[in-house]
């Protein structure tokens, strides 16, 4: 592993990062990593430290935040606020979710409402760009929200069901299709031959087979997710995902028809937009599929720890965690997986430091398996495998599955 360690990763990142370092060096000095779980114990003995601290600001954390009275009003201000918002979020460590909702709702709603009111291009491309920037942390807040019914305390019930409806077509997602498509559909099927953002049947590594995976979801995936549903004989989801989509889409048709310019910059782009970041993000997490066991979740999606998804994005990065238990707090994530470390080695998961998803599409479609191998955290047997080694391995998980193959591996009875 030769990428650097990133000065900006987040506390338990790091933690859980020098941890797996130690893994390394004590295998090459022992050919055993026993001789770490005194290290894996101090580790976790970190992480419940920082478990009861509430995140505030994505770009902060809590040691770096002027809180003392004696720095001033701005440490006054934010010991209230933190004190008022924990009484708002459901979980007293989610501050910054309800940071993130006051900021979208006192910069994107305004915006967009004045757009319509006085439309210019200048403010159109700033506002496309700020959506652009605020897209990412959001769809990590929605997805919160989406595998836990809510993130704010109960009383504030009727507000956590409204906020969503105001703000996901702002940042390009058209009402529900999320929820359907990530939590009823994406971790019912997992990146197996039925889900319809598989990556198995796509040569993982070549631009043409990556375009038609985009374009097939742009395209298409408005008919082909109610489909799926009636298949499975799940009318009542059927029906909604289809009249949500439709009712989306007629929302956008109505206000450009109305009004264009506007609804071009608040709406469209940012829907086009999302759609492609969606497909780009969900590649790069399920672009390397072992060809030997494909349904294990090990095997089919990876680990990231890196700034972007972690930091920024609520720790996106922690995707084989999420899989296996998709309702898993956020901020558990770095603990469960070195609670569970063994089997991470043992089912041959695979760990990147300092690259996102996006970065991480971008360098298979270059075949930039060298790249990769120098990002990846080696754990078990991949210790004493050579970077060449690590490279051959990596570009051997982008291939594509012959239908053949999927039977074999999804469908045979008896198998993993």
């Amino acid at each position: 592993m030769n990428a650097p360690i990133h000065p900006f990763l987040l506390q338990s990142d790091l933690a859980v990062l020098q941890n797996l370092l130690q893994d390394i060096k004590a295998e090459g000095a022992s050919g055993s990593i026993t001789s770490s779980d005194h290290d894996t114990q101090s580790t976790l003995d970190k992480l419940a430290a920082l478990k009861n601290e509430p995140t505030i600001f994505c770009g902060y954390d809590l040691k770096d935040l002027p809180l003392s009275k004696d720095e001033g009003p701005l440490g006054f201000l934010l010991q209230r606020y933190i004190s008022w918002a924990q009484t708002i979020v459901r979980n007293p460590v989610d501050v910054v979710f309800l940071t993130h909702i006051l900021l979208y709702f006192s910069t994107s709603v305004p915006s967009a409402l004045y757009l319509y009111h006085h439309f210019s291009y200048v403010h159109g491309v700033c506002h496309w760009v700020m959506q652009l920037y605020y897209c990412g942390s959001f769809t990590l807040m929605l997805h919160n929200h989406i595998h836990n019914n809510g993130i704010l305390a109960k009383r504030y019930a009727l507000f956590d069901y409204a906020w969503p409806y105001v703000l996901e077509p702002l940042m390009g997602h058209t009402w529900d299709s999320y929820f359907y498509h990530h939590v009823k559909h994406h971790h019912v099927e997992g990146n197996g031959p039925e889900d319809l953002s598989s990556t198995i049947r796509y040569q993982r590594d070549e631009l043409l087979d990556f375009l038609c995976y985009v374009g097939r979801f742009l395209a298409f995936i408005w008919i082909e997710l109610p489909i799926y549903f009636w298949r499975k004989k799940k009318f009542g989801l059927a029906a909604k995902a289809a009249v949500s989509e439709l009712i989306s889409y007629g929302f956008i048709y109505v206000l450009a028809r109305l009004n264009f310019y506007p609804t071009l910059f608040v709406f469209i782009l940012p829907l086009i937009q999302m759609r492609i970041g969606l497909m780009v993000g969900n590649f790069g997490q399920h672009a390397l599929v072992d060809d030997i066991d494909p349904k294990s979740d090990f095997r089919s999606s990876i680990t990231l720890i890196d700034v972007p998804s972690n930091r920024y994005c609520f720790n996106d990065g922690w995707h084989t965690s999420h899989h296996l238990n998709p309702r898993r707090h956020w901020r558990d994530h770095p603990t469960a997986f070195l609670k569970a470390k063994r089997e991470y080695s043992e089912g041959r998961a695979l760990v990147f430091q300092n690259i996102d998803y996006l970065m991480m599409t971008y360098r298979i479609l270059k075949k930039d398996y060298l790249y990769l191998a120098d990002c990846i955290v080696p754990m078990g047997e991949q210790i004493h495998m050579s970077k060449q080694e690590l490279a051959d391995m990596l570009r051997t998980k982008t291939r594509k599955f012959s239908e053949e193959e999927i039977r074999e591996k999804f469908y045979k009875v008896g198998s993993s």
